[in-house]
Parts: C-alpha cells; structure tokens; sequence
C-alpha cells in the first residue's frame, strides 16, 4: 500500500487538490445562486434546479483535470470529448427544443420579472393568454386561467412573446419551504 502511494504521489496530490478548489468553487457559485434567488424573490425550487445545473458543470470539469492528472494525453482526451461531443450534438440536434426550453430556463432564473402567483397577458396573434402564473419549471411555465384550464407554456416562447403584467396577487414567501 505505501508503495502504491508512493508510486502515484504525485496524482494523488494534484486529485486531491483539484478536488478541493472544485469543492470550493461549487460552494461559492451555490452561494451565489442561493444569494440571487432570495434577492429576486424565486421559488427555492428554481434554486434547486440551479444547483443541479453546478453540480453538472462542476463534474464535467472535474473529469477533465482528472483525466490529465492520471495521465490521459491530449490525443486521447480530444478523441474522447468530440465522440462524445458529435454524439451529444446528433442527439441535441434531434432535441433542440429540449435545450432551448433548459437554456431559457436559466435565463429566466435570472432575470425574469414576474413571480408565481402573478397574473400575465401573453401577447400571442394566434392564441393570446391572460393567466396566473402558478409554477415555473425547468421546461415550461405553469399559467392558469380564470376558467380554471391548466396551460403549460414552453419557457423559449414566453421570452419571444410580450407580456404584461395584469396583476401582482398570491404571492408568498417564496425563498421558505412550505412545512
């Protein structure tokens, strides 16, 4: 066991090291997350989501130091991340929707102005919607009208269309979980 330790001393060390300043960088980035979901007032479930989305990005980064600490080349990691890279592209290709709804998700985490509980008018030629905000997932939001019909509305076509706030009602504390 010593042996083994002193073989790869120096793997060890750089692991532990990149491991530690990914420990501290995702800390400060959840922080920071948690910090603009309370000073915008958003749900503690979007922060969640938020959370997910670092963790995510800290693993990724995580593999790729690993792998050059234990020794995989330049060669053999660039072949490694365009396979799966021109995989992850054909398969998001197909499923662009699906990413743009996520990316717009984020965005709205961010910097969208109205909160669970408001009520909006989406100015749609087509099928305009005066409804109350009642939840705002990952994918999509969650309006309902005043007839009581449920509407679930992609998260990339409500940052396309105007909107207006009609009403701000119904709100609570948001940054709380309820008991």
């Amino acid at each position: 066991m010593y042996d083994l330790l002193l073989t790869y001393r120096e793997q060890l060390v750089y692991s532990l090291a990149v491991v530690i300043l990914l420990l501290v960088i995702q800390f400060v980035l959840k922080k920071a997350a948690n910090k603009v979901g309370k000073r915008s007032e958003i749900n503690i479930t979007r922060t969640r989501l938020m959370f997910k989305y670092i963790n995510i990005l800290i693993f990724l980064i995580a593999a790729f130091l690993l792998s050059f600490a234990w020794g995989v080349g330049i060669a053999e990691l660039s072949l490694i991340f365009s396979s799966v890279f021109a995989i992850i592209g054909v398969a998001l290709f197909a499923i662009w929707s699906i990413l743009s709804n996520i990316t717009s998700g984020i965005i709205m985490f961010f910097s969208f102005p109205y909160k669970i509980g408001d009520t909006i008018k989406i100015h749609d030629k087509d099928m305009p919607i005066e409804a109350e905000i009642e939840d705002i997932k990952a994918f999509h939001l969650h309006l309902r009208t005043s007839d009581g019909e449920l509407i679930t509305y992609p998260n990339n076509l409500i940052l396309q269309k105007a909107v207006s706030l009609i009403e701000v009602h119904g709100r609570y504390d948001e940054g709380k979980d309820a008991l």
